[in-house]
């Protein structure tokens, strides 16, 4: 299927290493070929900048299979400008043709994987804009609306009311005696799976006698197609069993009702009904949409096997029961298996732009919700582990993946590094969470392979670069592998393999190094730099993936690994990110409100990024900055609230002031694998939760300043067993459910 990637909703493009355009920079997505590939040497060739083709894409659930080679070619490298002073930034990048894509912040959006469900809040189906129902990215129905003696139902009610559901209410005035006062309400109730029931419900105090249409019609067009505007007209369709059935080139769709319509057009796409109600009498009708052939949709998340807890939470604040609960809801609404190994599952990145597959997404996602579970960061490992680049080769090792806009003053990175640099620290953090031994040890080899990328890259150096010639150092790409080889020491040190300590003194070398070459001093205390260039050249932009700084992973006994800062200057780092520039007030900003590039909606330049939001607030937290992040804390639930505890992956970085909501980005994922995550990871942050399994014992460091309250998570898992703690109003944590053998450690 083709999937388009809108540049403020995905970062891992469906493509070939190509730069993602900017919200910014006036522009909109650019669809290119060669999914899932890594960014190699030559991805970013003027062939590749200036194709329109459609991206090939993957279905939900598909994997992408790396080739068996990728050949290099030379890189263009005008990305980064000659030094014109010692401190510099890069110019951007051209900007590129716009596309309008159609807008997500306005929908109700069900998701069931591979179903989707697409409704505005009037709850009839129209066919425009994305409006529709979905199987893996293919629209099998457009236009759904009802009638009811000749009319529409005005709508007055529309919500969601679980991941994969929503209901819309409407009224009708059908008597001609009635007044002003509606007598009938009609009721639907849309499923991702392909389902809607219709009820009507008479309000009349007399008898009702209802003629009822339902106009239906398909264009069978994939998302892309939709996204990119270049949908067909409807097909034709033909009446088939209880209802109608439309082919076309790509596919067919059929809908059957029950009970079946006493008529039926095809030339029109009408059901029609006669419905005689008695006083506070109701009628029902239930439409099934499907591909020929296909069953009702089996979601992952939905069966008895789903990888993830059930966990809750309880406490003085009414906010955080309701978003633990809508967050695993849409965690499990985006799980898909892998095809070929059904029991291993990992997350979509979000719907409705990006159903499938995105290495560094699912392996954050899966990362972040370790507190319910160890199984989805097994499955994930799993089907990573598969797609690892074969050797011999510079890639040797390397997970693929697409490249990532960062913003206006960076050419695009690499999520595939990301992914590599990401896999080990899973893998050794699951086994803290209890993954069980054996299934470690199998992983093991995989994660080997990508420590053995990381060393091979960096090579002699000190530094982990981009992966072509002219391409800069950046600040977090040295956190993700700084923490990548301490925890991977850690994991290859408890299966007495080779190479932790060559991988230690790397980090010991790279951290004295950063602590010189990445700090801006100035009057305010300094800064850490975005990035450095080949020349030596600092980019001093500040932006929220410092926070990655402070992510230096889980090691043995409760500690963290140490990070690439002193005290002193994450203890600056924490003031910047706590400071106006970056606070919103509903999160952290992608970049300072001061610096150059600034756009509150820019998802790199500006948005306030969920998970990025939420990996400083854990940061903070664990080094014992709590007023900082108890601020952004407070904002990210205020934000949640304001999006019915449903957070998007990104929204618009405005100022919060008195009586203001926060400015929903339009072409944002809602749910987003690591938006609902990062919820999980912010609530069990509260609690400190530092398990060590192998050890059978866990650490509890909570936040001692207690800002929501006293609060309760039960249904956690640690060594495979229900945990539960409370965490009190003085901040005082306290184990109510543990696995037999788990002690409490110092």
């Amino acid at each position: 299927m083709h999937q388009p990637t809108p540049p403020s909703a995905a970062d891992d493009r469906p493509g070939s290493g190509v730069p993602e355009s900017s919200p910014s920079r006036g522009t909109g997505p650019l669809p290119y070929t060669r999914t899932g590939h890594p960014e190699q040497p030559g991805n970013a060739s003027r062939a590749d900048r200036t194709s329109r083709r459609p991206a090939e894409a993957l279905a939900p659930g598909q994997i992408r299979r790396p080739p068996p080679s990728s050949p290099p070619s030379p890189l263009q490298s005008s990305s980064l400008s000659p030094p014109q002073s010692s401190v510099s930034s890069t110019p951007r990048p051209a900007p590129r043709r716009s596309i309008e894509l159609p807008p997500t912040h306005t929908t109700l959006i069900c998701v069931a994987l591979p179903g989707l469900a697409v409704s505005t809040e009037q709850g009839q189906l129209n066919g425009r804009g994305l409006e529709g129902f979905y199987r893996a990215g293919r629209r099998i129905l457009s236009r759904c609306q009802v009638r009811v003696a000749g009319r529409e139902p005005l709508a007055v009610q529309a919500r969601m009311t679980a991941a994969d559901r929503a209901r819309f209410v409407g009224t009708l005035r059908v008597s001609p005696d009635c007044g002003p006062d509606p007598d009938l309400v009609v009721e639907r109730t849309r499923h991702a799976d392909g389902t809607e029931r219709i009820t009507l419900r008479s309000l009349s105090w007399r008898p009702l006698r209802l003629p009822v249409e339902v106009a239906l019609g398909t264009d069978l067009a994939d998302l892309g197609a939709i996204a990119a505007g270049s949908t067909g007209p409807e097909l034709p369709g033909s009446v088939h069993d209880s209802g109608l059935r439309w082919s076309g080139a790509t596919g067919n769709s059929t809908v059957t009702a029950d009970p079946p319509p006493v008529d039926a057009l095809a030339s029109a796409g009408l059901l029609r009904w006669e419905f005689e109600l008695p006083p506070g009498g109701t009628a029902s009708i239930e439409l099934r949409v499907r591909p020929d052939g296909a069953g009702p949709v089996r979601a992952v998340g939905h069966a008895a096997t789903s990888p993830l807890a059930s966990a809750r939470a309880t406490g003085d604040d009414h906010r955080v029961q309701a978003l633990l609960r809508t967050s695993i809801e849409d965690l499990r609404a985006l799980l898909l298996r892998d095809p070929a190994h059904p029991s291993d599952t990992h997350l979509a990145a979000g719907a409705p732009w990006r159903c499938g597959l995105a290495p560094a997404e699912s392996l954050t996602a899966a990362r972040m919700t370790l507190p319910l579970g160890t199984r989805l960061a097994a499955g994930t490992l799993r089907i990573l582990a598969r797609t690892q680049l074969p050797g011999p080769g510079a890639q040797f090792g390397m997970i693929p993946g697409p490249r990532r806009d960062a913003g206006a003053h960076l050419p695009p990175g690499c999520t595939g590094t990301e992914a590599t640099l990401l896999f080990p620290v899973v893998l050794a953090e699951a086994r803290r969470w209890g993954l069980p031994e054996q299934e470690t040890e199998e992983l093991l080899p995989a994660a080997e392979r990508c420590l053995t990328w990381l060393r091979t890259t960096v090579g002699d150096g000190t530094y982990l670069r981009d992966p072509h010639p002219s391409g800069p150092v950046r600040c977090e790409t040295q956190a993700h592998a700084h923490r990548s080889a301490l925890l991977g020491a850690d994991l290859l040190d408890a299966f007495d393999r080779p190479g932790g300590a060559d991988l230690r003194q790397w980090a010991q070398e790279l951290r004295t190094a950063f602590r010189t070459d990445f700090w801006i001093g100035d009057l305010g205390g300094g800064r850490p730099a975005a990035a450095r260039v080949p020349d030596g050249r600092l980019v001093p932009h500040l932006g929220a993936t410092a926070a990655h700084l402070l992510d230096t992973g889980l090691l043995g006994g409760g500690e963290h690994a140490p990070g690439l800062l002193d005290k002193a200057r994450a203890e600056q780092l924490a003031r910047l990110l706590g400071g106006p520039a970056m606070d919103s007030g509903w999160g952290l900003r992608g970049l300072g409100v001061k610096e150059p590039g600034y756009n509150p909606f820019s998802h790199r330049g500006g948005a306030v990024r969920v998970s990025e939001t939420v990996i400083a607030v854990a940061g903070l937290a664990a080094g014992g900055y709590e007023k900082e992040a108890a601020s952004l804390l407070q904002g990210v639930l205020a934000a949640a609230e304001a999006f019915g505890h449903r957070l998007p992956e990104m929204y618009a970085g405005e100022q919060r002031t008195d009586g203001s909501a926060p400015l929903p980005h339009p072409a944002a994922c809602r749910p987003a694998a690591t938006a609902a995550a990062a919820g999980v990871l912010l609530l069990t942050t509260l609690a400190g939760i530092r398990p060590d399994a192998p050890a059978r014992t866990v650490t509890l460091r909570p936040v001692r300043s207690a800002p929501l309250g006293e609060i309760g998570l039960t249904g956690l898992r640690i060594a495979g067993a229900p945990f539960s703690v409370r965490v009190g109003r003085l901040g005082v944590a306290m184990v109510e459910e543990a696995a037999d053998g788990l002690q409490l450690g110092a």
